[in-house]
């Protein structure tokens, strides 16, 4: 009777320090925000003390179940004591604990009664070791906790008790279910932890193995927050797209869509009477859908762009032979992809995997092979940019704003590549120029310096890529009229205009281009001259010294071009492609220019 009354005592002051560091620190003011949380730990050091007594009494009366038992519950307290000096950023003393902890348990740790409280521990050890940047060492505590679920589910495999088990009366202990479900949550926790340490330590491919395997077990034993499951889950299938596993990305993409729509956002009729807490939590949920949509639309861009490089020759142009085979290769494994999908780590439980089918079915993961299927792909990205834009407006997330209308832009020059019709490329052409222009025109250089640089040299592209479509347009007419020469012209100085506004970013403010150009942006800056040449000596005119003007403009910049990678070897190496015809240019165009003077000379 006695020990009852003890065990209830010591109950309840555990439950009273649980409760102060798990709910009432959450309501500690901001000028004491460990108020509740030192309450806790004077109550876990006065159980430590009655509880050593107790252990020590065990001892000798040589009882050694009974001790046994009042060990654990030091260990627990050490525990407890541990999380709670880490929680108030004790990091020595925490870590103090729960070695203490380890070392209590390390004899018994496969017990039923011993092995979740131990693997906690490492949990904690290896978190914390995680934040000190000292990732070897959290890798080794976590990697023995995984071996130790691994070998007491094999050995033993009966569910053990709860670390708060440890405190509560025989008739308040849990069920065997609940039990097992609480020990496979703290599993999926060293996974977890497992994943980030992994990917802090490079070892990418074992992190998306570690993270696929965390979400999947969150939703098998519906333990996880839908927010960060659904970001979690997108983030995942970035890494999937970057090795080409469409389908494994696509997967993770309609999972976090599903799962995410589990939360309401709420909805403001009157947002003068919402409050800052209800406004700031509608703001987070309209972010992290927009991070979401970000996600698809890289999907479906790097799906389309992945498509392309199969796709190309040696030129950049469709291979029609080449769309035929894949056509009919891509057939075949997709079949034998979708044979295999059930050896696959899949997500879902029974109220979630028929959603996240039925998502996955709407969107394509094999590589497009032409413009209809193609087109498919892109009008799924372009919806994605309409929702991602909804919460990042140009007004309040400028940088964000900027990189989703750049994706829009990638996703029409993407698409520009399946289409046959040269006039449709250049209206999809135009439309990039439309919107990538609208936001620079409201841009301050001053303040947007790089993301000036980076629409600069898009919209000259553009401009470029709408030009030699034209130019190829004009080739197939029997005689070029004033409308085509005109629009020509115009395209060329557009783009002409765009190279130069990027190459007089680059000058000091002395006005003065820079006699060594840095790394990032050596190779830009190189095309930007190349291309202006290009561009100068494809211009069309009837007028000769305007046409000799213009081919003087080429010869500079051709010049420029060679002399920079005679003075600068790494120049040439990343200006291989160009360096060759600039450098045959320089040469060729002075013989052009002499007769064309020679012309003026003998009409003059």
């Amino acid at each position: 009777m006695a020990a009852q009354v003890v065990g209830c005592e010591l109950g309840l002051k555990y439950s009273r320090a649980l409760n102060l560091s798990e709910v009432e620190s959450k309501r500690d003011l901001e000028s004491e925000p460990y108020r509740s949380k030192y309450t806790a730990r004077e109550l876990l050091k006065e159980l430590r003390a009655e509880v050593g007594q107790r252990a020590q009494a065990g001892e000798a009366d040589e009882e050694p179940a009974l001790d046994a038992e009042w060990l654990q519950k030091a260990a627990v307290l050490e525990l407890q004591l541990g999380l709670n000096h880490t929680e108030t950023e004790e990091l020595s003393a925490g870590e103090e604990h729960l070695a203490k902890c380890v070392q209590i348990l390390e004899t018994m740790k496969l017990r039923p009664e011993a092995v979740s409280v131990f693997i906690q521990a490492q949990n904690q050890l290896g978190i914390l070791w995680a934040g000190l940047e000292e990732m070897e060492k959290a890798q080794m505590y976590l990697e023995d906790a995984e071996s130790l679920y691994n070998q007491y589910t094999k050995e033993i495999g009966t569910p053990p008790l709860d670390t708060h088990e440890h405190f509560l009366a025989e008739e308040e202990r849990l069920t065997e279910q609940e039990r097992h479900k609480r020990f496979e949550k703290v599993y999926t926790h060293t996974l977890y932890y497992l994943a980030q340490v992994y990917k802090h330590l490079d070892m990418i491919e074992k992190a998306a193995w570690y993270c696929h395997t965390t979400l999947q077990r969150q939703l098998q034993f519906a333990s996880y927050n839908p927010v960060e499951w659904a970001i979690n889950a997108a983030t995942l299938s970035q890494y999937y797209i970057t090795k080409q596993s469409y389908m494994e990305g696509r997967l993770c993409l309609a999972a976090s869509s599903v799962i995410f729509n589990q939360v309401e956002i709420p909805c403001s009729e009157s947002p003068a009477e919402e409050s800052e807490e209800e406004r700031e939590r509608r703001d987070q949920l309209q972010q992290k859908k927009a991070e979401i949509a970000r996600c698809w639309i890289k999907y479906c861009l790097n799906l389309l762009q992945d498509s392309r490089k199969l796709l190309e020759d040696d030129v950049g142009e469709l291979d029609w032979d080449r769309q035929e085979e894949l056509k009919i290769q891509l057939k075949k494994e997709e079949e034998e992809k979708e044979q295999g999908r059930k050896s696959a780590v899949l997500f879902g439980s029974s109220e979630t995997f028929d959603l996240i089918q039925s998502v996955e079915e709407k969107v394509n993961c094999t590589y497009p092979v032409d413009f209809t299927k193609a087109r498919e792909v892109f009008l799924i990205g372009q919806n994605y940019v309409q929702e991602a834009k909804e919460f990042f407006q140009l007004e309040d997330h400028v940088t964000d704003h900027i990189e989703v209308v750049q994706d829009h832009s990638a996703l029409f020059k993407a698409l520009a590549f399946f289409e046959e019709d040269q006039e449709r490329c250049c209206k999809m052409h135009k439309r990039r120029i439309d919107m990538l222009e609208a936001v620079y025109k409201e841009l301050n250089p001053q303040y947007y310096l790089l993301v000036c640089r980076q629409l600069q040299f898009e919209i000259a592209d553009t401009f470029y890529e709408m030009m030699e479509l034209k130019v190829s347009i004009a080739n197939r007419l029997d005689e070029l009229d004033s409308h085509n020469i005109k629009k020509i012209n115009h395209l060329a100085q557009s783009a002409i205009t765009y190279y130069n506004l990027f190459l007089d970013s680059l000058k000091n403010p002395e006005k003065k281009f820079p006699d060594l150009l840095e790394a990032d942006i050596l190779r830009p800056a190189l095309v930007c001259k190349f291309r202006i040449g290009w561009l100068y000596s494809k211009m069309i005119t009837s007028d000769p010294k305007l046409q000799l003007s213009n081919l003087q403009q080429a010869v500079d910049c051709y010049h420029f071009v060679v002399d920079y990678c005679k003075k600068q070897p790494e120049a040439a190496k990343v200006m291989e492609p160009e360096l060759e015809l600039c450098a045959e240019m320089a040469t060729l165009l002075p013989t052009r220019m002499e007769k064309l003077q020679a012309k003026l000379v003998a009409f003059s």
